[in-house]
């Protein structure tokens, strides 16, 4: 029997979120951006929270709302700055966020690991750049590595295409990107999604995300955001 709870409202889903919490939030910019859980999460009130991200936020919708609410400590992510991310931008150079960049495949990597029960793992992908920094260095194989930690979350808010009643998922083409991997590394994943459909509903050929990993899936309507160009 499932241990997923199909949640009848966003707000529901989001419940228990505490402050100080780090959330893992899937989406590659606005693609597999989960807007419903963030927004109730907003609504929710929970603060000083650490948010692990792929970039911080476009225009002032999803994540970006989030931070504008004053609700994040600190930010997490491989791509921080860009021409829409303006809200996380004034509040970067105000000394009101902090920031840890993580190049992009060194973020899922620590994500996945966190999810696989890695301790640490050598990689040399920073090697010679101020992200390698104050960490522990060896030589592997004749190469520079440096050692990285795994990142857990307290909750990931992540987005996927549809559900069964039993909690498994399939994701949409590039909607994907984080979400498999934050779902394995979270306390809590909270997901949500355009359909739920009966047991059987779904081509277990399919499943990317099978239902041990989630705790709560909400079925929501489906929205488009266009965001506009910085200010």
């Amino acid at each position: 029997m499932s241990r997923t709870e199909i949640c009848d409202t966003v707000e529901e889903a989001v419940a228990g979120i505490e402050d100080g919490s780090t959330v893992l939030v899937g989406g590659f910019g606005l693609a597999g951006m989960p807007f419903d859980l963030i927004d109730a999460l907003i609504r929710q009130g929970a603060k000083d929270l650490t948010i692990v991200s792929n970039n911080a936020g476009n225009g002032e919708v999803g994540l970006a709302a989030l931070l504008k609410a004053g609700r994040v400590r600190k930010v997490i992510c491989s791509f921080p700055r860009q021409s829409d991310s303006y809200v996380f931008d004034e509040l970067y150079r105000s000394g009101r966020i902090e920031l840890e960049v993580v190049a992009q495949g060194t973020l899922a990597e620590r994500i996945r690991a966190a999810g696989a029960g890695i301790g640490a793992f050598f990689c040399p992908t920073t090697i010679g750049t101020p992200l390698a920094e104050g960490k522990e260095a060896r030589t592997i194989e004749g190469r520079a590595h440096v050692l990285e930690y795994p990142i857990r979350g307290d909750a990931a808010l992540i987005s996927a295409h549809r559900a069964d009643e039993m909690g498994n998922l399939v994701y949409r083409k590039t909607a994907r990107n984080f979400g498999p991997v934050m779902a394995t590394a979270a306390a809590n994943t909270i997901v949500q999604v355009a359909a739920v459909v009966p047991r059987g509903g779904l081509d277990p050929e399919a499943v990317v995300t099978p239902s041990i990993y989630v705790d709560r899936v909400v079925q929501v309507e489906t929205r488009h955001y266009v965001v506009q160009g910085a200010r």
